[in-house]
């Protein structure tokens, strides 16, 4: 029940956290958004688990294992999803990307033995095909952004990345937290990771902009490299939206997460904690006003019948 009720609180933090976000993202970019917020919950994490002495429960050995999850998890699972998100547009994306869940659990099965019942498995499958159903039928499917842009199997194909790269972390950092290692700690490990690696690679970025720049007679000025720190747009309160979604989505849900991995089969865990996209209907109805469509509903009630199952089985 531990490892069930967390699971669903970091998909409430990550739904809650999706909808902080939409503005500071518009504004910024989704590269730039995540690089400011993971240094920000990087920052917060270290503090944190030094003043309750969480690294006590790490080793070296698991502190690499941690930072290998975070480098699948969260760079090459958030790079590929926001390459594929550009491709396919939301709507398709989570569609897609859902399948991290049934993902989570073979892989579960195959190298970690955890094995499901057969009440858990349909389940686990009702989870997934709801929030496929109530993503795939949410209305306003005619908006530009949902427009293909570029190769439609290459989308699919970066979306699936996306999808194995968080299996993969989730599998990876299993055994650390089932051997009784600090949340707070492993979130910090993994989250420091991506941050450090999400600089790196802007510094690159920076720096490849700027030689071309002087190879056509312009001055770099620092600009580029500057901007990795205060990037164009930055206002106070976009960095105080910016903070609390990733306090909220990646401080609280990741070590949720990472509580949830410590106590539970890791395929479940990913699953009830991959139902964001419905637990943010109900959310959406209240600050838009505008009513979810029927379809959307219904996929919400066959997400809601397999949570059911797994929390009573």
């Amino acid at each position: 029940m531990i490892a069930n009720m967390a699971a669903l609180g970091a998909a409430l933090c990550w739904a809650a956290g999706g909808l902080i976000a939409i503005g500071p993202v518009r504004v910024l970019g989704s590269i730039a958004f995540n690089r400011v917020r993971l240094t920000i919950v990087a920052a917060a994490l270290l503090v944190v688990t030094t003043l309750m002495g969480g690294w006590q429960t790490l080793d070296a050995g698991a502190a690499l294992t941690l930072a290998l999850s975070g480098l699948l998890g969260i760079v090459v699972g958030d790079m590929a999803l926001f390459w594929s998100l550009s491709r396919l547009g939301p709507r398709r994306n989570v569609v897609i990307y859902a399948a991290n869940a049934p993902l989570t659990a073979l892989l579960a099965y195959a190298l970690l033995g955890e094995a499901l019942g057969p009440w858990t498995v349909l389940g686990v499958a009702l989870v997934t095909l709801g929030v496929m159903l109530a993503v795939a039928l949410r209305s306003g499917s005619t908006h530009s952004w949902e427009a293909i842009q570029g190769s439609l199997l290459a989308g699919v194909s970066v979306c699936l990345l996306a999808a194995v790269g968080q299996a993969a972390g989730s599998i990876v950092a299993k055994p650390v937290m089932a051997a009784g290692a600090d949340p707070i700690a492993s979130a910090a490990v993994r989250v420091t990771t991506a941050a450090l690696m999400f600089t790196a690679i802007g510094i690159l970025s920076a720096v490849r902009g700027g030689k071309s720049a002087m190879a056509g007679g312009q001055s770099l000025g620092g600009q580029s490299l500057s901007g990795l720190l205060l990037p164009r747009g930055l206002t106070p309160k976009l960095l105080m939206l910016i903070a609390g979604n990733g306090l909220l989505g990646v401080g609280l849900g990741m070590t949720l997460l990472l509580v949830g991995l410590a106590h539970g089969n890791a395929g479940v865990v990913a699953t009830l904690s991959a139902l964001s996209p419905v637990l943010i209907l109900p959310m959406m109805w209240l600050l838009t006003g505008q009513r979810p469509s029927l379809g959307a509903w219904a996929g919400a009630a066959v997400a809601v019948a397999g949570v059911a199952l797994i929390v009573n089985r």
